[in-house]
């Protein structure tokens, strides 16, 4: 059982609002509900339990703007056990806690050190904001055709041509598992008085799990955008934003509260509560089972032969530092399939819902409410489709990464004066709006970017292929805002 100097059995809000369902309390505030008397259809489709602390901020339950009590202390433990200093419940998803690590780390104008397969909420921070990227792009494993992590090599390089850069930014992991030598990357940043900033959407479970790659807050980082609801069981749209000991947490709460909401959800909150006690008392040994299924359906899928589930013999002690066994990623391309062509089958004929597809590969999240005869079902279906589907490959884009060409920053690019352009007469052009893949999120292209032959390649593509393609203001993507 995993303990911390905090009593980890707490579960502070959980606790404040159980006496208050048992004070019933006449509402006369919001929500209009009124503990879901004034909307019967919605209570009987989400139970009393439920609606019944769906409640306004009032004194006995805190206040997520300026936490004093239940809120402040549910923050504490969170911090103690993930090893932060700080900790802040966020419920406006880890979109939320990302913007608000970045807009923490950066003004107009301040450069910051970053990949660019990041999710696109870093590069929304940077429209907000004003700050300029500065990308190190990522090396690329040719068969998988996916991007890996930061080379420290490529790392020192930016740091050292950008010596005003106030911060660098690592995905930790990225979307199919990969991480980068965080540890190095953090001294480095450090070295060069920078902040190291992490989006730990995808790692949660680091800081619960044996054998599993360093967490962002062991490894030195100065703050890490931590997505509770994905691996760690939380509601969807609750997050944690984790700070070091040398990130002012007053000046983070001011950041936070530019854009979070002033009515933060109780359901949220105590989703977290509850969830990072969850963590704290099971984590080690719920993950540890995780990691077994994977590893166990990793080598049942490539018995099948075809399919490529890959994991820890990628690692190249750089750019694949380390990677993240719970991930079940599987390249498709050796058996004539696109990724996204896997995901429409798995769900349309097998009734199996799998995390994403996109052009080469497909994952499976596997989390703590998974279990083996689950995983036998997907591993049965992807050895049927690739009996029934199988087909040559040739004509199938293989690659998941396009080098972008910057003009421009995000910010100067998105307020900038447009006009709309047919996409097949946009060659050239510079982009003002976002393309990208839904999810994972990552911009195929981004305010600022140049269009290229091989950016309009995969656009169409991946939307013949059918992939659900965000961002851009037309839904179908047949125009494109671009630089007037």
């Amino acid at each position: 059982m995993y303990r911390t100097h905090l009593d980890q059995n707490r579960a502070p809000i959980y606790e404040a609002l159980e006496t208050f369902r048992r004070m019933r309390v006449v509402p006369f505030d919001v929500p209009g509900h009124k503990h879901g008397r004034g909307n019967p259809e919605l209570t009987a489709f989400l139970g009393q339990q439920c609606v019944g602390v769906d409640v306004n901020s009032m004194k006995p339950l805190d206040n997520l703007c300026h936490p004093v009590s239940v809120i402040r202390e549910a923050e504490e433990l969170a911090a103690d056990a993930f090893g932060a200093a700080n900790a802040f419940l966020m419920v406006g998803g880890t979109t939320s806690s990302v913007q608000s690590m970045v807009l923490t780390a950066c003004k107009r104008g301040d450069e910051i050190i970053l990949p660019r397969n990041v999710h696109r909420s870093v590069i929304n921070a940077l429209v907000l904001c004003g700050a300029v990227p500065v990308y190190v792009n990522p090396e690329v494993d040719q068969h998988l055709g996916i991007s890996l992590g930061m080379q420290r090599e490529q790392v020192a390089k930016a740091i050292a041509e950008h010596p005003k850069a106030v911060a660098v930014l690592v995905n930790n992991p990225t979307y199919y598992g990969i991480c980068s030598d965080l540890r190095a990357i953090v001294r480095m940043a450090h070295d060069a008085g920078m902040l190291c900033l992490a989006d730990e959407a995808h790692g949660t479970h680091f800081y619960f799990g044996g054998g599993l790659p360093v967490s962002a807050m062991a490894a030195g980082a100065d703050m890490a955008a931590v997505s509770m609801h994905k691996s760690g069981g939380s509601l969807t749209q609750s997050s944690l934003l984790l700070t070091g000991p040398k990130v002012h947490a007053g000046y983070v709460r001011q950041i936070i509260n530019l854009t979070q909401t002033t009515s933060g959800s109780y359901l949220l909150m105590s989703s977290l509560d509850i969830s990072r006690r969850n963590l704290a008392l099971r984590g080690r040994e719920v993950f540890h089972k995780v990691a077994d299924m994977a590893e166990y359906a990793r080598q049942e899928i490539n018995a099948v032969g075809g399919y490529y589930a890959f994991g820890r013999e990628l690692l190249n002690g750089n750019s694949i530092f380390d990677f993240d066994t719970t991930k079940l990623s599987v390249h498709t391309l050796d058996i004539g399939l696109a990724g996204i062509e896997v995901y429409d089958i798995l769900r349309d004929e097998y009734d199996i819902q799998i995390e994403f597809g996109d052009i080469g590969n497909i994952l499976a999240y596997l989390s703590m409410g998974d279990r083996a005869q689950e995983l036998e079902r997907l591993v049965s279906a992807l050895a049927e489709i690739k009996r029934r589907y199988q087909k040559d490959g040739t004509g199938l884009l293989d690659q998941e990464y396009v080098e972008p060409e910057v003009v421009t920053s995000p910010q100067e690019a998105f307020y900038a004066e447009k006009i709309s352009l047919p996409l097949e007469e946009s060659k050239g052009r510079v982009c003002s709006e976002f393309v990208m893949c839904y999810p994972p999120g990552i911009p195929l292209l981004a305010p600022g970017e140049r269009i290229t032959d091989e950016i309009l390649e995969h656009i169409r593509y991946s939307k013949e292929k059918g992939c659900s393609m965000t961002g851009s203001e037309d839904p179908d993507l047949l125009r494109i805002n671009v630089l007037a």
